[in-house]
């Protein structure tokens, strides 16, 4: 009877995010050359989408043929799921998404307080729909086949699916944003959002297809692979855990959606306060009645409720710490992004030599966060400890999730209201969103980092127990070997993804720079740009481009697995955890900073729009763009869809 309390509170969840929905649906737009250009990002979202699920669905299709002929009929089918409700999970966020982004502008008109609680209310629509489908298909499957090993096909469906939307959807973004900067703000000299870039709904569409629906599925995967990675570990933990070891992760996955409910609802109904403390204050609330609620579950199904709950918290406090840290390496309010800020006086050269150092230098803390959390939850319950620890990482992704989304649809609302002319107070209370959006989501990029180390690192120590090994011998040198190639691993596929947004961009600066040229009266304002231009480079290369990392990640496993050897996949599963935590922390932070620190000057410090200062921030922050939303948060999806491939494939070697 256990089992149906996961599935009601999951259907709990998506209840009360189709009632948010609504709520955001039923608010009126009155502004018409705001719902005009809110319906070009829409459309140019939905088309993009659309687009790339097609082919998604070929994969999908291949695949889970390979998994029925090699190995058995329900891990295709539980594929088959894990990868539409991935898919759904995506959608479904970005859809409100496009649609809150103009209410937000709207809102704004009249208050902060108000465009705050409808972009809110659509990130805890995606925060609720992805924790509660990710409960609802592994609690689902659990009750149907009653084995957690079968449900690995729920996490591969999954992590398929996140890893074309991340790379894809950061592929589009980039080159959009990028090209948009380069041409309109560098070369032109005109401000961000502006109607006259031809670019710029691109760039707002981008925003929908990189860090709406490609966020909602890194996490997806993660939070799916976390619960399900520690559920077949309980299989082997019942003498040390109890009866309930199996079933401990969905309950405190339970747990984390009533408490993310209480969280969303104590930011939606506050009347007024600062942005960044309402969101914190919601976060914490949910983090504190987590822990309480933790400690009375294991209570009550431990026979080592103190080592259990440990563990626990050894996680859940990782996150919160990985948080703070990538807030202070990222936010222009903390002295690492003023002094990135203060290095663009002299130039973009020192700015990007700056941005590098600083990446490097955050890496130090997340990872003995991360090593020490390790220790802890070993030392406290085992091998067993480990997986709980990171479920309590993602125990609270319903609000985690809602506090990130929620940046990218503020991002809009600002280029709505800068492009829809909605007045100077308007765009000015949007922006002082945004900068609070520009945080959340560096933070969320931090805690999805952490998140993936972590939950990687659990499948990984799954694959090698399934397969029988007791230790990696580095004595041994196709051990050595596995080990390099993995390491190689992160670096290749940044490299691939970061290619693909610098070409994406040179193509849409060159159609920017022939549109202000040929269509005239358009820097002057009394012509249209065309949009659909650069909307259409922007999708032809992430479609394209987004294949080659995807394949790469999906064979290299595979190949290694065959021809080197178990023991050798164990070393690659090892080599590409180390070097992808600590590429994507350092990606994710230099960014961050770079586009914060532009941010920073764009307020009015050191000459303010248009100084040599901020032309040097804003190149900074373009090659920033592709290391924060594309290459570092693919990297998340990379390790652990590689180590879930590995256990995929277990069986056969």
């Amino acid at each position: 009877m256990l089992i149906y309390l996961p599935l009601i509170i999951a259907l709990l969840g998506l209840f009360v995010a189709f009632l948010l929905a609504l709520y955001i649906k039923k608010k009126k737009a009155y502004h018409q050359e705001a719902i005009k250009i809110s319906s070009f990002i829409k459309q140019g979202a939905s088309a993009y989408l659309w687009a790339e699920y097609k082919i998604l669905a070929l994969f999908v299709i291949i695949v889970a043929f390979l998994l029925f002929y090699f190995l058995s009929l329900p891990l295709a089918i539980t594929f088959v799921i894990g990868a539409f409700f991935s898919a759904l999970a995506g959608g479904l966020g970005m859809r409100i998404a496009t649609i809150a982004n103009l209410k937000t502008a709207e809102a704004a008109q009249k208050n902060l307080m108000g465009a705050l609680r409808i972009a809110f209310t659509s990130g805890s629509v995606m925060g609720l729909t992805v924790a509660s489908l990710g409960l609802l298909g592994i609690a689902g499957l659990y009750y149907i086949f009653g084995d957690p090993q079968i449900i690995y096909g729920f996490g591969f469906g999954a992590s398929s699916v996140a890893l074309f939307a991340r790379v894809g959807g950061g592929i589009y973004t980039k080159a959009a944003d990028v090209g948009a900067d380069l041409a309109g703000k560098v070369e032109a000299g005109i401000p961000e959002d502006d109607p006259r870039n031809p670019a710029v709904i691109a760039d707002n569409v981008g925003d929908n297809v990189g860090d709406v629906a490609g966020m909602g599925a890194d996490l997806f995967e993660s939070y799916s692979d976390s619960i399900i990675a520690t559920m077949v570990l309980g299989t082997t933990a019942i003498a040390l855990v109890g009866v309930h070891a199996i079933l401990i992760p969905l309950f405190l996955a339970t747990l984390g959606i009533v408490v993310s409910l209480i969280g969303n609802l104590a930011i939606l109904l506050a009347k007024k306060g600062d942005p960044q403390k309402l969101l914190n204050r919601g976060i914490y609330l949910a983090s504190i009645l987590m822990v309480i609620g933790t400690y009375i579950i294991l209570q009550r199904f431990s026979i080592q409720p103190l080592p259990m709950f440990g563990a626990v918290m050894a996680g859940l406090v990782a996150g919160i710490i990985i948080g703070f840290i990538t807030e202070y390496f990222t936010s222009d309010h903390f002295k690492p992004t003023k002094n990135l800020a203060h290095s663009s006086k002299t130039g973009a050269g020192t700015n990007v030599i700056a941005g590098l150092g600083l990446g490097m230098q955050s890496t130090v803390i997340p990872v003995l966060v991360v090593t020490t959390a390790l220790l802890i939850s070993y030392k406290l319950v085992g091998i067993y400890g480990i997986g709980i620890a990171a479920v309590g990482m993602l125990s609270t992704l319903g609000i985690t999730l809602a506090a990130d989304t929620y940046g990218p649809v503020v991002d809009n609302a600002a280029g709505i209201a800068e492009m829809a002319d909605m007045g100077d107070e308007t765009r000015k209370r949007a922006e002082q969103l945004d900068a609070v959006g520009n945080t959340t989501a560096a933070i969320g990029k931090g805690f999805a980092i952490g998140s993936a180390a972590l939950t990687a690192l659990v499948l990984s120590i799954s694959y090698i127990q399934i397969v029988g090994l007791t230790v990696l011998d580095l004595n041994k040198p196709v051990v050595v070997v596995g080990l390099f190639i993995g390491g190689l691993m992160p670096f290749i596929f940044s490299a691939l993804a970061m290619k693909a947004v610098g070409q994406g961009a040179e193509k849409i600066v060159n159609e920017v720079r022939r549109q202000f040229k040929e269509i005239k009266g358009l820097m002057q304002g009394t012509a249209h740009a065309d949009y659909k231009g650069c909307i259409k480079i922007a999708t032809h290369a992430a479609l394209q481009k987004m294949v080659l990392p995807g394949l790469l990640t999906v064979l290299v496993p595979i190949l290694v697995g065959f021809l080197l050897g178990k023991e050798a996949l164990g070393g690659m599963l090892m080599g590409a955890i180390v070097t992808g935590f600590l590429l994507a922390v350092m990606m994710a932070n230099a960014g961050g900073a770079w586009d914060n620190a532009k941010k920073y000057i764009e307020a009015g410090n050191l000459g303010g729009k248009g100084s040599d200062a901020h032309k040097a921030a804003v190149v900074g922050d373009t090659v920033g763009d592709p290391m924060k939303d594309t290459s570092g948060p693919s990297i998340n999806i990379l390790i652990k869809l590689m180590s879930i491939i590995a256990l995929i494939i277990a069986p056969l070697l």
